[in-house]
């Protein structure tokens, strides 16, 4: 058997649960982006934004590439001990990290999205400490994701008291 990327450990077997994994990740991200892009397109441009905020066209790229890690870091977890409080607190983060998307944009609520955001940032720092007892690499896959979300905190605070 080949391995798909070198070092990487994956085995062509590997490709259909991988690819699985990376596809939750990415739908957890793309089905509240679909459901709120109305509001995005309206309400998110009225409000006032703090001066480190992004260009809107980072944000795309980059929570696909987070996706991406977050896929990959669950199928190493799930291939190896499918340690299941790893794999529940992967779960948790991961609906924490939809719901803020349907609160925040979709409620227009950037208290309410405040409030998950943290919860989220406790969930994957809870994750990424689960996962590293399980597959180190998937621990640090996270990592990446837990800075970009620790920025989007403070990008919601920000917004949250400037409004």
């Amino acid at each position: 058997m080949g391995t798909i990327a070198g070092r990487s450990g994956f085995s062509r077997d590997d490709l259909p649960g991988l690819l699985a994994a990376v596809v939750v990740c990415e739908l957890a991200g793309i089905v509240p982006a679909f459901l709120t892009a109305d509001d995005v397109a309206g309400w998110y441009t009225t409000v006032q934004q703090p001066a480190f905020t992004p260009p809107d066209w980072v944000f795309g790229p980059v929570w696909t590439t987070l996706y991406l890690l977050m896929g990959v870091a669950l199928y190493l977890v799930w291939r190896g001990e499918r340690d299941r409080l790893a794999l529940g607190a992967f779960a948790v983060q991961l609906a924490l990290n939809a719901s803020w998307t349907l609160v925040f944009f979709g409620m227009q609520w950037p208290a309410g999205g405040l409030a998950v955001i943290v919860a989220l940032l406790a969930a994957i720092v809870a994750t990424i400490a689960l996962f590293a007892r399980v597959d180190r690499r998937a621990a640090l896959l996270l990592v990446p994701y837990l800075a970009w979300v620790a920025f989007a905190t403070a990008l919601n605070f920000e917004i949250w008291r400037l409004n």
